[in-house]
């Protein structure tokens, strides 16, 4: 038994090989859970979507806690009841409400701009130029290499003009602070 131990490839070392990859099997599928979850939270279409359940209990909570004031408070002034005793804290209740409704307007306002920064996207670059990993795959609505050539020369024209006439207008500009009496 003794020499099987010693030896590099006999029944001992089998078990601890397969162990490492097990754990690298494991840390791969935390990292993948890990980066999925990293996706989801940068999605604002998902983030809305967990948050409307939080904003349905904060707002349950809210009213609960403005009707228990409410009895409270009726209590007092009919006499039955001294202000003695506490209640939860109406306002306290209600930031958080609106801290959520602000979230969840943050995240649709995030949603929109995705989506016409897409629509733009297409809008401008509506054609895909096929790729030389895949030539087999043959798109219909392609563009050969030297459309897109054009196409981004274009472009690179537009933002030179567009360059261009900003720098023409802070000069002019600049050029407006300057008194022209002394030359």
């Amino acid at each position: 038994m003794a020499s099987q131990q010693q030896q590099p490839g006999g029944p001992m070392a089998q078990p601890v090989l397969q162990q490492p990859n097990a754990l690298q099997q494991q840390q791969q599928q935390q990292q993948q859970q890990q980066q999925l979850s990293q996706q989801q939270d940068f999605d604002p279409v998902h983030r809305f979507k967990m948050l409307i359940p939080q904003l349905k209990e904060s707002l349950q909570n809210l009213m609960k806690i403005a009707s228990m004031n409410l009895a409270h408070n009726t209590s007092i002034d009919n006499g039955i009841k001294s202000s003695d005793t506490s209640v939860q804290r109406f306002d306290k209740s209600l930031e958080e409400f609106y801290a959520l409704c602000d979230q969840l307007e943050l995240c649709l306002r995030l949603a929109y701009e995705c989506l016409s920064q897409s629509i733009d996207s297409a809008k401008h670059s509506p054609n895909l130029v096929p790729t030389a990993t895949k030539p087999d795959t043959v798109q219909t609505e392609s563009m050969s290499y030297a459309q897109y050539l054009g196409m981004i020369k274009s472009q690179i024209s537009c933002a030179k003009d567009i360059h261009n006439a900003l720098l023409e207008c802070s000069k002019k500009i600049a050029g407006k602070g300057q008194p022209q009496g002394i030359m």
